[in-house]
Parts: structure tokens; C-alpha cells; sequence
């Protein structure tokens, strides 16, 4: 699932859907991701109807986690079957997962430490309401922030949405944030080519000091640089410049960089293709990314494009 999740760009019950529709599996591996399917499936319309502390109970039913314990003769089982209870009890004080979710997370902000010198590592939903004197924002490239996915299925709207993040993040810092992105990253296992963020060109550039770690006169229009940090040593004295600025920019256009798991057109009807499983066959009929393939040995079977190359 991971495979196919990574490979066309996903969620995992997407790409578990593909797979039981697909040859890839067989018999009570594909009969149980079909049958783990269809629980999520119910739960999710339970989840409409049903309160809170119902719903989860049938999930730890159905799923057999409960009777998983139950059966379990470890000195663990009766600490994990209490905790499960308290878990179903307290979930009765709230109206939905979103808001029970939202509580666990003020309580783990607000829990004292013995040591307060340490790092917190968050998302940018996780920080909104809190500040820090120094702050650092990683991996603010085109496609991973703003995300593709929420741009493709979002438009504006979702844009807009990542651009409040931004904000979110930068202001989180009362004396300097630190921007970070990387000109090659290293995703699944393939190389890509990356581009700074657009949010990067909406920050005013007199708040703005930049540095490089590979090349020190690189600049952001350039093609080739490797690695950028950018500082805002007074960030937490302009916030509201940057965001008078960045509201200026949303009118601007950008190149969004997309790159896709297979070039067009390399998968065509009657192409001869290899699978690792399968072996050698060719193509007979296209769906997306699921193939039909008259193998030489196998025979005719379904499998997912990312799993096939070229003969």
C-alpha cells in the first residue's frame, strides 16, 4: 500500500481500494484489506449518527483490539482494557474527535517539564496561540508548502489556506524565524529537483537576511542554487508589514512544479511492459493508473502502472 500510495501520490485507503481492485493481491490478503475496507467505510456513516463515546466503541468491537486484550494473559492486558475504558469515558465529555483531539493537544502544550530547556517540534496548526523567541520553518518548497495536493484539489481557496499557515508559522517568533528549503530533496527514494516556496518571494525583502550553506551568493531567481536559510532577526516587531505584504501578492501567478511517476504516453495499448511478479506481457486495456495485461505466463491479470516498466 505504501508502494502504490507513494508512487501515485495517495492516501492509503486510496491506494489500499486500487490494490483490492487489482491482482496484486490474492485470496485472504485481499479478502481481509477488502474486509478492513468495509469497516472503514461503515464507521465513517457511523460516524454522522453515532456519539462519540458509541462510535469508538464499536470500533474497538468490531475491530476485536477489546477482545484482543481480553484474551491476553500479560501483566500489560489489564493496564491496556482500563485505559481503553478511561479513553471511552472521557470522550463522553465532547461533541466531536476534532474537539477531544484539540483538548489532548493544550494539555500536552501545557504540561510542565522539570527541564524548559528543549525544543518542541510541531505542525503549524499545532502552534497557533503560541510564541517563542526563536522559530524554525523547514521544507518550504514549491509542492510540499504550499502542498500540491491541496492546490489541486483546493484551487485558491486551499492556497490561501497554506498562506494563513505561513503566517501562522512566521509569527510565532518574538525575535527571528528561520525559513529553510533545499534545492534537490530526497522523497521515497527518488531525487528531485525543488523550488522555493512562492510564500519565500512574499516576504519583505528589507526584513530579510539571506545565507546559503553550499553557495553564498545564491539568490533566489537562480536555477542552480543548492540550499538557502532565510533569517528574520526583528520578525517579532514586523509582523504586520509581511502581512500587508503577502495580501498585496495574492493577485501574483507562479509556475507550479508537478512531477509525475510515469511521462505521458509511456504506457499504451499493446506496449510490452515487465512486472517484478508477473513477468513479461502486454498491454490490452488502460484505466488510469491500472493496467490490463496479457502476461506470457500468468495470463491475463490487473495490475497498478507503478508496479510495471517498459520491456
Amino acid at each position: 500500500m505504501h508502494v502504490v500510495s507513494r508512487a501515485n501520490g495517495c492516501s492509503l485507503m486510496a491506494a489500499a481500494r486500487d490494490l483490492t481492485d487489482s491482482d496484486e493481491l490474492r485470496g485472504a490478503t485481499r479478502t481481509g484489506l477488502a474486509n478492513l475496507i468495509s469497516h472503514f467505510d461503515r464507521w465513517r456513516n457511523l460516524s454522522a449518527v453515532e456519539a462519540l463515546p458509541s462510535l469508538i466503541q464499536t470500533i474497538l468491537d468490531d475491530s476485536g483490539y477489546l477482545e484482543m486484550w481480553r484474551k491476553d494473559r500479560s501483566i500489560q492486558a489489564p493496564g491496556r482494557l482500563e485505559n481503553l475504558n478511561e479513553l471511552i469515558g472521557a470522550l463522553d465529555e465532547f461533541e466531536t474527535l476534532d474537539s477531544f483531539l484539540e483538548h489532548i493537544s493544550l494539555v500536552m502544550d501545557n504540561a510542565e517539564t522539570e527541564d524548559g530547556d528543549m525544543v518542541n517540534v510541531m505542525t503549524l496548526h499545532g502552534a497557533k496561540g503560541l510564541e517563542f523567541d526563536s522559530v524554525y520553518l523547514p521544507g518550504w518548497e514549491e509542492g510540499l508548502f504550499p502542498h500540491q495536493r491541496a492546490l489541486d484539489e483546493g484551487g485558491l481557496h486551499a492556497l490561501e489556506e497554506e498562506r494563513r499557515l505561513a503566517y501562522v508559522g512566521l509569527t510565532r517568533a518574538r525575535q527571528r524565524a528561520t525559513v529553510s528549503y533545499a534545492a534537490n530533496r530526497n522523497l521515497f527514494g527518488k531525487w528531485s529537483s525543488e523550488l522555493p516556496s512562492r510564500f519565500v518571494s512574499e516576504l519583505p525583502e528589507e526584513h530579510v537576511a539571506r545565507t546559503s550553506e553550499i553557495n553564498t551568493t545564491a539568490d533566489l531567481t537562480e536555477p542552480d542554487f543548492d540550499y538557502q536559510n532565510i533569517h528574520r532577526p526583528d520578525i517579532g516587531r514586523r509582523r504586520s508589514n509581511w502581512g500587508r505584504y503577502a495580501i498585496r501578492q495574492r493577485n501574483r501567478t507562479y509556475e507550479t512544479i508537478a512531477v509525475e511517476n510515469h511521462a505521458p504516453g509511456t504506457f499504451q495499448i499493446g506496449k510490452r511492459i515487465f512486472h517484478q511478479k508477473f513477468g513479461y506481457g502486454k498491454i490490452t486495456d488502460i484505466d488510469g493508473n491500472k493496467l490490463e495485461v496479457s502476461f506470457e505466463k500468468a495470463g491475463l491479470k490487473k495490475v497498478m502502472g507503478s508496479y510495471v516498466e517498459p520491456a
